[in-house]
Protein backbone atom coordinates (compact mmCIF):
# COMPACT_ATOMS: atom_id res chain seq x y z
CA UNK A 1 0.00 0.00 0.00
CA UNK A 2 2.53 2.57 0.76
CA UNK A 3 4.55 1.54 -2.23
CA UNK A 4 0.94 2.89 -4.09
CA UNK A 5 0.98 6.19 -2.27
CA UNK A 6 4.64 6.52 -3.43
CA UNK A 7 4.12 5.90 -7.27
CA UNK A 8 1.58 7.60 -7.48
CA UNK A 9 2.99 10.69 -5.52
CA UNK A 10 5.40 10.75 -7.58
CA UNK A 11 3.72 10.24 -11.07
CA UNK A 12 1.88 13.66 -10.02
CA UNK A 13 5.29 15.29 -9.02
CA UNK A 14 6.33 14.61 -12.59
CA UNK A 15 3.12 15.13 -14.59
CA UNK A 16 3.40 18.97 -13.22
CA UNK A 17 4.98 21.44 -15.14
CA UNK A 18 5.93 24.92 -15.24
CA UNK A 19 5.15 27.64 -17.81
CA UNK A 20 7.44 29.88 -16.41
CA UNK A 21 10.20 29.22 -19.21
CA UNK A 22 7.27 30.57 -21.64
CA UNK A 23 6.17 33.70 -19.81
CA UNK A 24 7.14 36.81 -20.94
CA UNK A 25 8.99 39.08 -18.12
CA UNK A 26 8.23 42.40 -20.05
CA UNK A 27 4.63 42.28 -19.99
CA UNK A 28 3.00 42.05 -16.73
CA UNK A 29 -0.07 40.21 -16.52
CA UNK A 30 -3.25 42.49 -16.47
CA UNK A 31 -6.99 41.43 -16.41
CA UNK A 32 -9.52 42.72 -18.28
CA UNK A 33 -12.66 42.22 -20.78
CA UNK A 34 -13.60 44.51 -23.57
CA UNK A 35 -16.75 44.39 -25.81
CA UNK A 36 -16.40 45.83 -29.12
CA UNK A 37 -20.17 46.18 -31.15
CA UNK A 38 -19.01 45.53 -34.55
CA UNK A 39 -22.54 47.28 -35.11
CA UNK A 40 -20.03 50.29 -34.12
CA UNK A 41 -18.28 52.16 -37.09
CA UNK A 42 -15.19 52.36 -34.86
CA UNK A 43 -14.71 48.49 -35.41
CA UNK A 44 -16.39 48.32 -38.78
CA UNK A 45 -12.59 46.87 -39.77
CA UNK A 46 -13.35 43.78 -37.62
CA UNK A 47 -16.31 42.65 -40.28
CA UNK A 48 -13.28 42.27 -43.07
CA UNK A 49 -10.73 38.88 -42.35
CA UNK A 50 -7.22 40.48 -42.01
CA UNK A 51 -8.33 44.10 -41.28
CA UNK A 52 -6.75 44.84 -37.82
CA UNK A 53 -7.54 47.37 -35.71
CA UNK A 54 -6.04 48.77 -32.60
CA UNK A 55 -7.90 49.09 -29.43
CA UNK A 56 -6.21 52.21 -27.01
CA UNK A 57 -8.97 52.23 -24.04
CA UNK A 58 -7.65 52.48 -20.75
CA UNK A 59 -7.81 49.36 -19.00
CA UNK A 60 -7.28 47.15 -21.67
CA UNK A 61 -3.38 45.09 -21.57
CA UNK A 62 -0.40 47.09 -20.81
CA UNK A 63 -0.30 49.38 -23.79
CA UNK A 64 -3.74 48.25 -26.02
CA UNK A 65 -4.22 45.82 -28.22
CA UNK A 66 -4.08 44.50 -31.48
CA UNK A 67 -7.80 42.46 -32.93
CA UNK A 68 -8.05 41.29 -36.23
CA UNK A 69 -10.82 38.65 -37.74
CA UNK A 70 -8.72 35.85 -39.49
CA UNK A 71 -11.25 33.82 -40.64
CA UNK A 72 -15.06 33.50 -41.33
CA UNK A 73 -17.38 33.60 -38.86
CA UNK A 74 -16.10 33.48 -35.57
CA UNK A 75 -12.35 33.75 -35.95
CA UNK A 76 -10.84 35.83 -34.12
CA UNK A 77 -7.27 36.70 -32.57
CA UNK A 78 -6.14 39.74 -30.23
CA UNK A 79 -2.50 40.71 -29.38
CA UNK A 80 -0.76 42.97 -26.27
CA UNK A 81 0.11 46.45 -28.06
CA UNK A 82 2.93 46.45 -26.17
CA UNK A 83 6.38 45.41 -27.80
CA UNK A 84 7.11 41.85 -26.30
CA UNK A 85 10.50 42.13 -25.95
CA UNK A 86 10.60 45.89 -24.10
CA UNK A 87 9.48 46.72 -20.27
CA UNK A 88 6.53 49.19 -21.12
CA UNK A 89 8.53 52.27 -21.77
CA UNK A 90 7.97 55.89 -24.20
CA UNK A 91 8.65 54.00 -27.15
CA UNK A 92 7.21 50.59 -26.42
CA UNK A 93 3.63 50.40 -27.96
CA UNK A 94 3.58 48.92 -31.62
CA UNK A 95 2.59 50.59 -34.87
CA UNK A 96 0.83 48.55 -37.05
CA UNK A 97 1.49 48.42 -40.53
CA UNK A 98 -1.09 46.57 -42.38
CA UNK A 99 -1.00 42.66 -41.34
CA UNK A 100 1.77 43.40 -39.17
CA UNK A 101 2.64 45.30 -36.12
CA UNK A 102 6.20 46.80 -35.41
CA UNK A 103 8.30 48.20 -32.52
CA UNK A 104 10.33 51.04 -32.65
CA UNK A 105 12.17 50.78 -29.84
CA UNK A 106 13.94 48.14 -31.68
CA UNK A 107 12.43 47.80 -35.53
CA UNK A 108 11.42 43.89 -34.86
CA UNK A 109 8.10 43.05 -36.57
CA UNK A 110 5.31 40.67 -35.72
CA UNK A 111 2.53 38.74 -38.21
CA UNK A 112 -0.85 39.31 -36.23
CA UNK A 113 -2.57 36.21 -38.10
CA UNK A 114 0.19 33.82 -35.17
CA UNK A 115 1.89 37.04 -33.61
CA UNK A 116 4.83 35.55 -34.46
CA UNK A 117 8.43 37.61 -34.71
CA UNK A 118 9.53 37.85 -38.77
CA UNK A 119 12.63 39.40 -38.19
CA UNK A 120 14.78 37.55 -35.59
CA UNK A 121 17.62 38.41 -34.13
CA UNK A 122 20.49 36.05 -35.48
CA UNK A 123 22.79 36.63 -32.30
CA UNK A 124 21.40 34.01 -30.45
CA UNK A 125 19.96 36.07 -27.95
CA UNK A 126 16.24 35.38 -26.36
CA UNK A 127 13.19 36.77 -28.14
CA UNK A 128 9.48 36.42 -27.26
CA UNK A 129 6.54 36.97 -30.09
CA UNK A 130 3.25 38.64 -29.26
CA UNK A 131 1.33 38.19 -26.01
CA UNK A 132 -2.32 36.86 -26.77
CA UNK A 133 -5.27 37.43 -25.27
CA UNK A 134 -8.77 35.49 -25.54
CA UNK A 135 -11.12 36.52 -28.47
CA UNK A 136 -14.75 35.27 -28.56
CA UNK A 137 -17.20 36.74 -30.76
CA UNK A 138 -20.83 36.90 -28.58
CA UNK A 139 -23.70 37.93 -31.09
CA UNK A 140 -22.70 41.23 -32.71
CA UNK A 141 -19.98 41.60 -30.23
CA UNK A 142 -16.08 40.56 -30.48
CA UNK A 143 -14.89 40.37 -26.48
CA UNK A 144 -11.04 40.45 -25.84
CA UNK A 145 -9.94 39.09 -22.19
CA UNK A 146 -7.53 37.75 -20.20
Amino acid sequence: MRYSYCLIFMVLLFSCESDDINRNPFIPDVSFRFDLNLNLPLYNDLNIIGSPIYVDNAGVGVRGAFVMRTGPSDQFVAWEANCPNQAPNNCSTMVLEGQNASCPCDDYEYNLFFGQLLNPPQDGSRFFNLKPYRAVLAGNSVIISN
